[in-house]
Protein backbone atom coordinates (compact mmCIF):
# COMPACT_ATOMS: atom_id res chain seq x y z
CA UNK A 1 0.00 0.00 0.00
CA UNK A 2 2.80 2.42 0.95
CA UNK A 3 4.73 1.68 -2.27
CA UNK A 4 1.61 2.23 -4.41
CA UNK A 5 0.92 5.55 -2.70
CA UNK A 6 4.50 6.65 -3.19
CA UNK A 7 4.40 5.93 -6.94
CA UNK A 8 1.05 7.76 -7.23
CA UNK A 9 2.66 10.74 -5.58
CA UNK A 10 5.57 10.62 -8.00
CA UNK A 11 3.21 10.33 -10.97
CA UNK A 12 1.39 13.42 -9.73
CA UNK A 13 4.75 15.17 -9.50
CA UNK A 14 5.59 14.17 -13.06
CA UNK A 15 2.34 15.52 -14.50
CA UNK A 16 2.67 18.75 -12.55
CA UNK A 17 6.23 19.36 -13.74
CA UNK A 18 5.75 18.65 -17.44
CA UNK A 19 4.14 21.97 -18.29
CA UNK A 20 6.60 24.01 -16.24
CA UNK A 21 9.74 22.30 -17.56
CA UNK A 22 8.56 22.60 -21.16
CA UNK A 23 8.30 26.35 -20.58
CA UNK A 24 11.80 26.36 -19.07
CA UNK A 25 13.09 24.37 -22.04
CA UNK A 26 11.77 26.98 -24.47
CA UNK A 27 13.39 29.75 -22.46
CA UNK A 28 16.70 27.87 -22.48
CA UNK A 29 16.54 27.43 -26.25
CA UNK A 30 16.02 31.17 -26.72
CA UNK A 31 18.92 31.91 -24.39
CA UNK A 32 21.14 29.44 -26.25
CA UNK A 33 20.45 31.20 -29.54
CA UNK A 34 21.38 34.56 -27.99
CA UNK A 35 24.61 33.17 -26.52
CA UNK A 36 25.55 31.53 -29.83
CA UNK A 37 25.05 34.83 -31.66
CA UNK A 38 27.19 36.72 -29.14
CA UNK A 39 30.04 34.22 -28.88
CA UNK A 40 30.36 33.91 -32.67
CA UNK A 41 31.94 37.39 -32.63
CA UNK A 42 33.96 36.95 -29.42
CA UNK A 43 36.93 34.60 -29.49
CA UNK A 44 39.52 34.84 -26.77
CA UNK A 45 42.40 33.36 -28.71
CA UNK A 46 43.63 33.94 -32.24
CA UNK A 47 43.19 30.82 -34.36
CA UNK A 48 45.60 32.31 -36.90
CA UNK A 49 48.41 31.78 -34.38
CA UNK A 50 48.12 28.02 -34.82
CA UNK A 51 50.35 26.13 -37.23
CA UNK A 52 48.82 24.52 -40.29
CA UNK A 53 48.57 20.77 -40.85
CA UNK A 54 51.14 18.91 -38.79
CA UNK A 55 49.64 15.47 -39.33
CA UNK A 56 52.96 14.35 -40.85
CA UNK A 57 54.40 14.42 -37.31
CA UNK A 58 51.99 11.74 -36.11
CA UNK A 59 51.18 8.17 -37.06
CA UNK A 60 47.56 7.22 -36.33
CA UNK A 61 47.31 3.89 -34.52
CA UNK A 62 43.61 3.63 -33.77
CA UNK A 63 40.35 5.54 -33.55
CA UNK A 64 39.43 5.86 -29.87
CA UNK A 65 36.11 7.71 -29.91
CA UNK A 66 33.58 9.37 -32.18
CA UNK A 67 31.11 12.00 -31.06
CA UNK A 68 29.21 15.07 -32.17
CA UNK A 69 32.37 17.09 -31.45
CA UNK A 70 34.56 15.08 -33.80
CA UNK A 71 36.96 12.15 -33.56
CA UNK A 72 39.70 11.14 -31.10
CA UNK A 73 42.67 9.14 -32.37
CA UNK A 74 45.43 7.21 -30.66
CA UNK A 75 48.67 8.17 -32.39
CA UNK A 76 52.46 7.98 -32.16
CA UNK A 77 54.57 11.11 -32.16
CA UNK A 78 57.13 10.36 -34.88
CA UNK A 79 59.70 12.67 -33.25
CA UNK A 80 59.94 10.87 -29.89
CA UNK A 81 57.80 7.69 -30.33
CA UNK A 82 55.46 8.73 -27.49
CA UNK A 83 51.81 7.76 -27.56
CA UNK A 84 49.41 10.70 -27.74
CA UNK A 85 45.70 11.29 -28.21
CA UNK A 86 44.59 13.67 -30.96
CA UNK A 87 41.13 15.21 -30.86
CA UNK A 88 40.04 16.33 -34.32
CA UNK A 89 37.26 18.92 -34.10
CA UNK A 90 35.45 20.38 -37.08
CA UNK A 91 35.34 24.16 -36.81
CA UNK A 92 31.83 25.61 -36.91
CA UNK A 93 31.59 29.42 -37.05
CA UNK A 94 28.26 29.28 -35.19
CA UNK A 95 29.89 27.92 -32.03
CA UNK A 96 32.70 29.06 -29.79
CA UNK A 97 35.28 26.36 -29.06
CA UNK A 98 36.75 27.21 -25.67
CA UNK A 99 38.57 23.92 -25.18
CA UNK A 100 41.97 25.00 -26.52
CA UNK A 101 41.77 28.35 -24.78
CA UNK A 102 41.04 26.69 -21.42
CA UNK A 103 43.59 23.90 -21.83
CA UNK A 104 46.29 26.56 -22.25
CA UNK A 105 45.39 27.90 -18.81
CA UNK A 106 45.54 24.61 -16.94
CA UNK A 107 48.65 22.86 -15.65
CA UNK A 108 47.87 20.12 -13.17
CA UNK A 109 48.78 16.45 -12.72
CA UNK A 110 45.10 15.47 -12.72
CA UNK A 111 44.02 17.49 -15.77
CA UNK A 112 44.77 16.43 -19.31
CA UNK A 113 47.93 18.06 -20.69
CA UNK A 114 47.96 20.01 -23.95
CA UNK A 115 50.99 18.97 -26.03
CA UNK A 116 50.28 20.61 -29.37
CA UNK A 117 47.50 22.10 -31.48
CA UNK A 118 47.25 22.74 -35.20
CA UNK A 119 44.72 23.39 -37.94
CA UNK A 120 44.05 21.19 -40.96
CA UNK A 121 41.75 21.39 -43.94
CA UNK A 122 39.82 18.84 -45.96
CA UNK A 123 38.40 20.02 -49.25
CA UNK A 124 37.81 23.71 -49.73
CA UNK A 125 35.56 24.53 -46.81
CA UNK A 126 36.11 21.98 -44.00
CA UNK A 127 38.55 23.22 -41.36
CA UNK A 128 39.56 21.19 -38.32
CA UNK A 129 41.22 22.01 -35.02
CA UNK A 130 43.50 19.16 -33.91
CA UNK A 131 44.35 19.07 -30.21
CA UNK A 132 47.23 16.79 -29.17
CA UNK A 133 47.10 15.51 -25.59
CA UNK A 134 48.49 12.86 -23.27
CA UNK A 135 47.27 9.36 -24.05
CA UNK A 136 45.54 7.29 -21.36
CA UNK A 137 44.46 3.71 -22.12
CA UNK A 138 41.07 3.88 -20.39
CA UNK A 139 38.67 5.85 -18.20
CA UNK A 140 37.33 5.09 -14.72
CA UNK A 141 34.19 3.82 -16.43
CA UNK A 142 36.02 0.58 -17.21
CA UNK A 143 36.64 -0.53 -13.58
CA UNK A 144 33.09 0.56 -12.72
CA UNK A 145 31.66 -1.64 -15.47
CA UNK A 146 34.00 -4.50 -14.59
CA UNK A 147 32.92 -4.37 -10.96
CA UNK A 148 29.28 -4.65 -12.02
CA UNK A 149 29.94 -7.55 -14.40
CA UNK A 150 32.04 -9.51 -11.92
CA UNK A 151 29.88 -8.69 -8.90
CA UNK A 152 32.98 -7.49 -7.10
CA UNK A 153 33.09 -3.87 -5.93
CA UNK A 154 36.04 -1.57 -6.51
CA UNK A 155 38.18 -1.48 -3.33
CA UNK A 156 37.11 1.56 -1.34
CA UNK A 157 40.73 2.71 -1.13
CA UNK A 158 40.85 2.90 -4.93
CA UNK A 159 37.52 4.73 -5.09
CA UNK A 160 38.66 7.37 -2.63
CA UNK A 161 41.99 7.77 -4.47
CA UNK A 162 40.11 8.46 -7.72
CA UNK A 163 37.78 10.90 -5.98
CA UNK A 164 40.68 12.66 -4.27
CA UNK A 165 42.39 13.30 -7.59
CA UNK A 166 39.13 14.36 -9.26
CA UNK A 167 38.47 16.92 -6.54
CA UNK A 168 42.02 18.22 -6.86
CA UNK A 169 41.46 18.71 -10.60
CA UNK A 170 38.19 20.51 -9.95
CA UNK A 171 39.75 22.59 -7.20
CA UNK A 172 42.46 23.76 -9.59
CA UNK A 173 39.92 24.64 -12.29
CA UNK A 174 37.58 26.38 -9.87
CA UNK A 175 40.45 28.43 -8.45
CA UNK A 176 40.70 30.00 -11.92
CA UNK A 177 36.94 30.52 -12.11
CA UNK A 178 36.54 27.70 -14.65
CA UNK A 179 33.65 25.25 -14.37
CA UNK A 180 34.02 21.92 -16.20
CA UNK A 181 30.25 21.45 -16.73
CA UNK A 182 30.45 17.83 -17.91
CA UNK A 183 32.06 15.79 -15.13
CA UNK A 184 31.31 12.09 -15.63
CA UNK A 185 33.26 8.79 -15.53
CA UNK A 186 33.82 8.84 -19.30
CA UNK A 187 35.68 12.13 -18.92
CA UNK A 188 38.05 10.88 -16.22
CA UNK A 189 41.02 9.17 -17.83
CA UNK A 190 42.84 6.41 -15.97
CA UNK A 191 46.26 4.81 -15.90
CA UNK A 192 45.30 1.53 -14.21
CA UNK A 193 48.92 0.71 -13.34
CA UNK A 194 49.60 3.86 -11.31
CA UNK A 195 45.94 4.69 -10.54
CA UNK A 196 46.56 8.26 -11.69
CA UNK A 197 43.43 9.90 -13.11
CA UNK A 198 43.18 12.89 -15.41
CA UNK A 199 40.11 15.03 -16.07
CA UNK A 200 39.57 15.53 -19.79
CA UNK A 201 37.09 16.81 -22.39
CA UNK A 202 37.06 20.51 -21.61
CA UNK A 203 34.78 21.29 -24.53
CA UNK A 204 31.90 22.29 -22.25
CA UNK A 205 34.10 24.13 -19.76
CA UNK A 206 33.65 27.85 -19.24
CA UNK A 207 34.95 30.61 -17.04
CA UNK A 208 31.88 31.63 -15.04
CA UNK A 209 31.36 35.34 -14.43
CA UNK A 210 29.08 36.41 -11.59
CA UNK A 211 25.87 37.91 -12.93
CA UNK A 212 26.39 36.53 -16.43
CA UNK A 213 23.82 34.06 -17.76
CA UNK A 214 24.89 30.58 -18.89
CA UNK A 215 22.99 27.82 -20.64
CA UNK A 216 21.11 25.50 -18.28
CA UNK A 217 21.04 22.60 -20.75
CA UNK A 218 24.58 21.47 -19.95
CA UNK A 219 26.23 18.40 -18.39
CA UNK A 220 25.31 14.78 -19.09
CA UNK A 221 21.88 14.04 -17.66
CA UNK A 222 22.76 11.44 -15.01
CA UNK A 223 25.32 13.79 -13.44
CA UNK A 224 23.35 17.04 -13.90
CA UNK A 225 22.88 19.16 -10.79
CA UNK A 226 19.23 19.81 -9.85
CA UNK A 227 19.54 23.60 -10.28
CA UNK A 228 20.23 22.95 -13.98
CA UNK A 229 17.10 20.81 -14.21
CA UNK A 230 15.16 23.67 -12.59
CA UNK A 231 16.42 25.88 -15.41
CA UNK A 232 18.94 28.02 -13.55
CA UNK A 233 21.23 30.12 -15.75
CA UNK A 234 23.08 31.76 -12.82
CA UNK A 235 24.77 28.69 -11.40
CA UNK A 236 28.24 28.29 -9.93
CA UNK A 237 31.11 25.79 -9.99
CA UNK A 238 29.14 23.79 -7.40
CA UNK A 239 27.39 21.99 -10.28
CA UNK A 240 30.69 20.11 -10.71
CA UNK A 241 30.59 19.12 -7.03
CA UNK A 242 27.15 17.55 -7.49
CA UNK A 243 28.51 15.58 -10.45
CA UNK A 244 31.44 14.45 -8.31
CA UNK A 245 28.99 13.19 -5.68
CA UNK A 246 27.19 11.12 -8.31
CA UNK A 247 30.52 9.64 -9.44
CA UNK A 248 31.56 8.82 -5.86
CA UNK A 249 28.32 6.87 -5.38
CA UNK A 250 28.83 5.09 -8.71
CA UNK A 251 32.34 4.02 -7.74
CA UNK A 252 31.02 2.63 -4.46
CA UNK A 253 28.08 0.63 -5.83
CA UNK A 254 29.14 -0.03 -9.42
CA UNK A 255 26.16 1.67 -11.06
CA UNK A 256 24.72 5.13 -11.63
CA UNK A 257 22.78 6.65 -8.75
CA UNK A 258 20.19 8.75 -10.59
CA UNK A 259 19.03 7.34 -13.93
CA UNK A 260 16.23 9.23 -15.67
CA UNK A 261 15.32 8.92 -19.34
CA UNK A 262 14.42 12.62 -19.62
CA UNK A 263 15.09 15.79 -17.67
CA UNK A 264 11.76 15.36 -15.91
CA UNK A 265 12.30 11.76 -14.90
CA UNK A 266 15.86 12.64 -13.88
CA UNK A 267 14.47 15.09 -11.33
CA UNK A 268 12.02 12.45 -10.16
CA UNK A 269 14.85 9.95 -9.65
CA UNK A 270 16.70 12.51 -7.53
CA UNK A 271 13.62 13.25 -5.44
CA UNK A 272 12.91 9.53 -4.93
CA UNK A 273 16.20 9.29 -3.00
CA UNK A 274 16.79 12.79 -1.67
CA UNK A 275 13.21 13.63 -0.87
CA UNK A 276 11.26 16.75 -1.77
CA UNK A 277 13.38 19.92 -1.85
CA UNK A 278 12.22 22.66 0.50
CA UNK A 279 10.91 26.02 -0.70
CA UNK A 280 14.21 27.59 0.40
CA UNK A 281 16.28 25.01 -1.48
CA UNK A 282 14.27 25.51 -4.67
CA UNK A 283 14.65 29.28 -4.36
CA UNK A 284 18.41 28.95 -4.01
CA UNK A 285 18.62 26.61 -6.99
CA UNK A 286 16.61 29.00 -9.17
CA UNK A 287 14.97 32.15 -7.72
CA UNK A 288 12.84 32.45 -10.87
CA UNK A 289 11.19 29.08 -10.30
CA UNK A 290 7.85 29.80 -8.61
CA UNK A 291 6.10 26.43 -8.65
CA UNK A 292 6.54 25.24 -5.05
CA UNK A 293 3.61 22.80 -4.88
CA UNK A 294 5.60 19.59 -4.72
CA UNK A 295 4.09 16.55 -2.98
CA UNK A 296 6.08 15.39 0.01
CA UNK A 297 8.48 12.50 -0.61
CA UNK A 298 10.59 11.16 2.25
CA UNK A 299 14.37 11.00 2.11
CA UNK A 300 15.80 7.51 1.60
CA UNK A 301 18.84 7.06 3.88
CA UNK A 302 21.93 6.71 1.71
CA UNK A 303 23.16 3.67 3.66
CA UNK A 304 20.29 1.74 2.04
CA UNK A 305 21.49 2.79 -1.41
CA UNK A 306 25.26 2.61 -0.88
CA UNK A 307 25.11 -0.91 0.50
CA UNK A 308 28.44 -2.09 1.87
CA UNK A 309 30.10 1.33 1.85
CA UNK A 310 31.75 2.61 5.02
CA UNK A 311 30.03 5.22 7.20
CA UNK A 312 32.62 7.80 6.20
CA UNK A 313 32.04 7.07 2.52
CA UNK A 314 28.28 7.48 2.91
CA UNK A 315 28.74 10.71 4.86
CA UNK A 316 31.12 12.03 2.20
CA UNK A 317 28.70 11.34 -0.66
CA UNK A 318 25.90 12.93 1.35
CA UNK A 319 27.98 16.09 1.85
CA UNK A 320 28.30 16.56 -1.92
CA UNK A 321 24.73 15.69 -2.88
CA UNK A 322 22.97 18.70 -1.41
CA UNK A 323 20.08 20.52 -3.09
CA UNK A 324 21.41 23.90 -1.96
CA UNK A 325 24.47 24.76 -4.08
CA UNK A 326 25.93 26.76 -1.18
CA UNK A 327 25.70 23.70 1.11
CA UNK A 328 28.06 21.71 -1.10
CA UNK A 329 31.71 21.98 -0.06
CA UNK A 330 34.38 23.59 -2.19
CA UNK A 331 36.47 20.99 -3.99
CA UNK A 332 39.64 21.25 -1.89
CA UNK A 333 37.71 21.65 1.36
CA UNK A 334 35.92 18.38 0.56
CA UNK A 335 39.33 16.66 0.79
CA UNK A 336 39.36 17.39 4.53
CA UNK A 337 36.62 14.81 5.02
CA UNK A 338 37.65 11.88 7.28
CA UNK A 339 36.99 9.47 4.42
CA UNK A 340 40.33 10.59 2.93
CA UNK A 341 42.34 10.19 6.14
CA UNK A 342 43.58 6.79 4.97
CA UNK A 343 45.35 8.43 2.02
CA UNK A 344 47.25 10.69 4.41
CA UNK A 345 48.76 7.69 6.19
CA UNK A 346 52.43 7.29 5.30
CA UNK A 347 52.04 3.50 5.15
CA UNK A 348 49.06 3.56 2.78
CA UNK A 349 49.71 1.48 -0.35
CA UNK A 350 47.86 0.56 -3.52
CA UNK A 351 46.28 -2.93 -3.67
CA UNK A 352 49.36 -3.98 -5.66
CA UNK A 353 51.61 -2.94 -2.78
CA UNK A 354 53.05 -0.01 -4.73
CA UNK A 355 53.07 3.49 -3.20
CA UNK A 356 50.32 5.98 -3.96
CA UNK A 357 50.89 8.62 -6.62
CA UNK A 358 51.94 12.02 -5.26
CA UNK A 359 48.68 13.62 -4.15
CA UNK A 360 50.07 16.40 -1.95
CA UNK A 361 52.05 18.40 -4.55
CA UNK A 362 49.78 21.45 -4.45
CA UNK A 363 49.89 23.99 -7.26
CA UNK A 364 50.13 27.71 -6.52
CA UNK A 365 46.54 28.08 -7.71
CA UNK A 366 45.38 25.44 -5.23
CA UNK A 367 47.32 27.08 -2.39
CA UNK A 368 45.95 30.52 -3.18
CA UNK A 369 42.34 29.36 -3.48
CA UNK A 370 41.97 28.32 0.17
CA UNK A 371 43.27 29.52 3.52
CA UNK A 372 46.78 28.31 4.48
CA UNK A 373 45.39 26.20 7.30
CA UNK A 374 43.40 24.10 4.79
CA UNK A 375 46.56 23.17 2.86
CA UNK A 376 48.35 22.53 6.14
CA UNK A 377 45.61 20.18 7.31
CA UNK A 378 45.58 18.41 3.94
CA UNK A 379 49.33 17.85 3.91
CA UNK A 380 50.59 15.15 6.30
CA UNK A 381 53.51 16.06 8.51
CA UNK A 382 55.65 13.22 7.10
CA UNK A 383 55.23 14.68 3.59
CA UNK A 384 56.17 18.18 4.69
CA UNK A 385 59.39 16.77 6.17
CA UNK A 386 60.33 14.63 3.17
CA UNK A 387 58.08 14.81 0.04
CA UNK A 388 60.13 12.05 -1.64
CA UNK A 389 58.81 9.38 0.76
Amino acid sequence: MHQSSNYSTLLHLLLMLIHKIIKISNQVKRLLIIIMEVTTEQRNFNMEELKIDQWHKYQIVDQIAVGTFGVVYKAINRENSELVAIKKIRQDPRYQNRELEIMRLLTHDNIITLRNAFLSKEGTDREYLNVVMDYFPETILKPIQNSLKKGRKIPELVSKLYMYQLLRALGHMHSLGICHRDVKPLNILLDSKTHIVSLCDLGSSKRLIRGEANIAYICSRYYRAPELIFGSTRYSESIDIWSAGCIAAELLIGKMLFVGSTRITQLIEIIKIMGTPSREEIYEMNPKYREYKFPFVKVVPLFRILDGASKNAIDFVSSLLQYSPSARPKALEALLHPWFDELRNQNCRLPSGNPLPDIFNWTNEERNSVSPDVIERLTPSWYRIDPSN
